[in-house]
């Protein structure tokens, strides 16, 4: 378990003890678990071919994560399509420019 500090130690014991409050009103607390149950449900399946190595480190992040790693996947997509995670922008250099072979492969959608 990790360490928690003087301040987290404090909010628990609060909350333990019944001394917190919710500040969210009536409305905002649907709405939050509006979105919590239609963000749960899963109700689709998808299979997808990955790389063993893209796969493996997956596995490891989710492990570090304390997931399992379908869950990772499944939280990482969500994430990007409702734009909370962006593709990070790489400058193009010598290393992460295409060899022309490849480039034509993927403009020709082969």
């Amino acid at each position: 378990m990790p360490q928690i500090d003087e301040y987290e130690l404090e909010v628990l014991n609060a909350f333990e003890k019944g001394q917190l409050k919710s500040v969210a009103t009536k409305a905002e607390l649907a709405n939050f678990k509006a979105a919590a149950r239609a963000t749960a449900i899963k109700d689709r399946r998808v299979n997808i071919r990955l790389s063993s190595g893209d796969l493996n480190d997956i596995q490891v992040k989710a492990l570090e994560e304390g997931m399992p790693y379908q869950t990772l996947i499944a939280s990482v997509l969500h994430k990007y399509v409702t734009g909370r995670l962006a593709e990070r922008s790489v400058p193009v250099t010598s290393a992460t420019r295409k060899p022309a072979a490849a480039k034509r492969r993927a403009t020709s959608g082969r």
